[in-house]
């Protein structure tokens, strides 16, 4: 199947409730909208004469080497999607070469995430996410939780003081988790009785020096995501930042807030090669993908089109969808004259009429 016939297979299976809780973003979903728009302003200028029989699309990030360009950037709550929830989505990543960004909103413990994406592959490279946390013995529980389970790096959600106001979650009074689920990493962690829960609070006090703490707490490298302005980009690289991910947290966050698209170039000047670059918001295509990477990513993250694919086929649709893009940019890349990520540049990206 193709993406758009995933996602309405995906929406035919869903119950409305969890369909608009994955699909739906803040205030009036402008900025929802604006990550996919964004992608139809930019165009490629291919090169031509100088390709290769066959390409090399891996890449080496910090925490995962000789990985696919495209990621599994974190999404919560996989179990409401399918009964396969994350671990599926862990297999399914792991079998197509892909690193999987699991987190503190799983309704599937770190630890089995990581083990199954280890049934399909030993070298499995899976991060972990978390929110600034107000209490610092908190954080820590969950960092050393991230390591004792073999993730290779840790994720930083940067853009989420305050959870978005998402209309359509607000409307359909979807607040909680159904009973049966629960965010399994925040279970057992310091301050709460045995097998209880702790809430995943919103932090509007988190600071660059929080971060830097957490940086300090691990061995492990540690993104930060949710950067859009420039200057953020420099601070993460100055308070220790292993990469940088450019995003607006799929238009969930701040409905006001620009493209992600349009954001990473001047991301991608500010931290001047000091650290790599990703990015996530809006990819639905291969040439999304080779887009990004020409405008200095080093590879992009995809969301929604992940969990359409396992709401509509578990496993085998995260497959189906990873396997699609990937391909899709192999062969773009092929079409624009490169052997490599890297034969991709600024000077072959067009938006509108003018080149860059």
């Amino acid at each position: 199947m193709t993406l758009r016939e995933l996602h309405d297979a995906a929406r035919a299976a869903l119950d409305p409730v969890r369909y608009d809780f994955v699909a739906g973003g803040a205030g009036e979903e402008r900025a929802l909208a604006a990550n996919g728009r964004a992608f139809d302003r930019y165009a490629l200028l291919p090169r031509v004469l100088r390709g290769a029989a066959e390409r090399d699309t891996a890449v080496d990030l910090p925490g995962a080497r000789r990985t696919a360009p495209v990621l599994v950037a974190p999404t919560a709550f996989h179990r409401l999607l399918h009964p396969g929830g994350e671990r599926a989505a862990a297999r399914a990543a792991a079998a197509e070469g892909a690193v999987l960004v699991t987190g503190v909103a799983a309704t599937t413990s770190v630890a089995a995430v990581a083990a199954a994406a280890r049934e399909a592959d030993p070298d499995a490279a899976v991060w972990f996410l978390l929110y600034p946390h107000p209490r610092r013995e908190v954080t820590e529980a969950l960092v050393r939780r991230a390591e004792e389970a073999g993730c290779s790096a840790l994720v930083v959600t940067a853009d989420s003081p305050l959870l978005g106001r998402r209309t359509r979650d607000l409307r359909n009074g979807f607040t909680d988790l159904p009973p049966g689920y629960a965010a399994e990493n925040m279970r057992d962690l310091p301050g709460a009785p045995p097998g209880a829960l702790t809430d995943i609070p919103m932090h509007p006090a988190a600071s660059w020096r929080d971060f830097a703490e957490t940086v300090g707490m691990t061995s492990l490298p540690v993104w930060v995501k949710g950067v859009l302005h420039p200057e953020d980009a420099r601070l993460a690289v100055g308070h220790g930042a292993a990469g940088v991910i450019v995003s607006n947290h799929g238009g969930r966050q701040c409905d006001a807030a620009a493209a992600s698209l349009d954001c990473l170039p001047a991301v991608v000047d500010a931290v001047d090669g000091a650290v790599p670059v990703l990015l996530d918001g809006g990819v639905r295509r291969g040439g999304d993908v080779a887009v990004a990477l020409a405008l200095g990513a080093a590879a992009v993250g995809v969301g929604r089109p992940v969990l359409w694919g396992l709401a509509a086929a578990g496993e085998a649709g995260v497959r189906e969808v990873l396997r699609t893009l990937l391909a899709e940019y192999d062969h773009t890349l092929a079409l624009c004259g490169g052997r490599r990520n890297t034969d991709l540049g600024a000077d072959m990206v067009v938006r509108g009429n003018a080149p860059w």
